[in-house]
């Protein structure tokens, strides 16, 4: 049995926690500067519960001592304080992170640590490179790689054509900080909200534009390796306008807290989402430009008796997946590990990794004890 704890109870890190108990391979401690927040959890034998603040790495080092991994499903504002506990406590060590920033100097942090240091085991970044990469290594010679995720609303109806399914403050910080992409064989930032096309998949047509994070490390990867490599966020058409009116006509991108006021007072929730995942990957092969394409798409579904958003499955699955391939000795056990060195098959025959199998196939359930 693994102690491992969790950091953050909010609708990614409570599905985690129902992941990891439903097949009693887990005992999770879950921390939460909110007490009310660790209450509205479900009552498990394995689960504990422990509120206090999580900005000082040295009090929550000495709470996470003896964990085999932290989980980390905090705000992204919070990933260095988390890291720097972890490594203290000389727990493995993995997140969600979206926040560039945030994941270098948790790289950094692999180079002297015993453990390892899995950063972006969600869905983008997290399975969207584990498949790009798989694609990629097809080619003889890479030309392009293309990379587009998108948790939508099944049911849009409002001018955003858009519902909150995931953390405000992680779709506000992707849309303002500068995106990497390598472009014409050169490594550079682009801006975010630009280089805006449209596309249409099984008769719907979407939007997909520059956002920040979702690449990894693959960047830094394929660096000298392909001519075009690029990540944008896919949703419906219109989206983009009225994002980029509220942040920079607006200025709200100067005023975050204003525009996550509005937004969650404004723009409700919902369990009726589809995440999408395209990958697309041109080349050489054998003297020959080819082209290959992964598309998946993953719905809400029941988990253990409860529906689970499609965005909370697959962030969940995806950071569940690769804790367990950790666990199991299938992953190195220390220093920094990237999304680029977990295989495609391997994450797929996982029971979390079951969760991105295709809807052609039965779905992976998780079955309530």
């Amino acid at each position: 049995m693994r102690k491992v704890a969790v950091i953050g109870a909010g609708k990614i890190g409570s599905t985690v926690v129902d992941l990891l108990t439903a097949f009693g391979a887990y005992e999770v401690l879950v921390i939460d500067r909110s007490a009310e927040t660790l209450a509205a959890l479900k009552k498990h034998p394995r689960v504990e519960t422990a509120a206090m603040a999580i900005e000082d790495p040295a009090a929550l080092a000495e709470r996470l001592t003896g964990r085999f991994a932290v989980v980390n499903c905090a705000p992204y504002q919070l990933t260095v304080s988390v890291a720097r506990a972890a490594a203290a406590a000389h727990a493995h060590y993995l997140d969600l992170t979206e926040d560039v920033a945030s994941s270098r100097i948790t790289r950094e942090l692999a180079q002297t640590s015993g453990t390892a240091f899995i950063p972006q085991c969600g869905l983008a970044p997290g399975f969207i490179t584990i498949a790009a990469w798989d694609l990629a290594k097809h080619f003889d010679e890479l030309h392009d790689v293309r990379l587009r995720v998108g948790a939508l609303p099944r049911y849009p109806s409002n001018a955003l054509n858009y519902n909150l399914t995931w953390s405000t403050d992680g779709v506000i910080n992707e849309y303002c900080e500068p995106c990497e992409a390598i472009v014409n064989g050169r490594l550079r930032e682009t801006p975010p909200l630009e280089e805006r096309e449209e596309f249409a998949l099984d008769g719907v047509t979407y939007e997909a534009f520059n956002t920040s994070g979702g690449l990894g490390t693959l960047c830094h990867t394929l660096d000298g390796k392909v001519r075009n490599l690029n990540y944008k966020t896919i949703r419906y058409p219109g989206h983009a306008a009225i994002m980029k009116a509220l942040l920079n006509d607006l200025n709200l991108r100067n005023r975050r807290d204003v525009l996550k006021d509005i937004l969650e007072n404004a723009v409700p929730g919902t369990l009726q989402d589809v995440v999408i995942v395209f990958v697309t990957v041109s080349g050489l092969k054998a003297g020959r430009l080819m082209q290959e394409t992964y598309v998946n798409k993953v719905y809400a579904q029941d988990v253990g008796g409860e529906m689970k958003s499609a965005i909370q499955i697959t962030t969940a699955g995806g950071i569940c997946a690769v804790l367990d391939m950790l666990a199991d000795g299938k992953l190195p056990q220390s220093g920094f590990i990237r999304q680029e060195d977990i295989p495609l098959a391997d994450f797929l025959a996982n029971r979390f990794g079951g969760f991105y199998a295709p809807v052609d196939q039965t779905p992976f359930r998780a079955a309530a004890e």
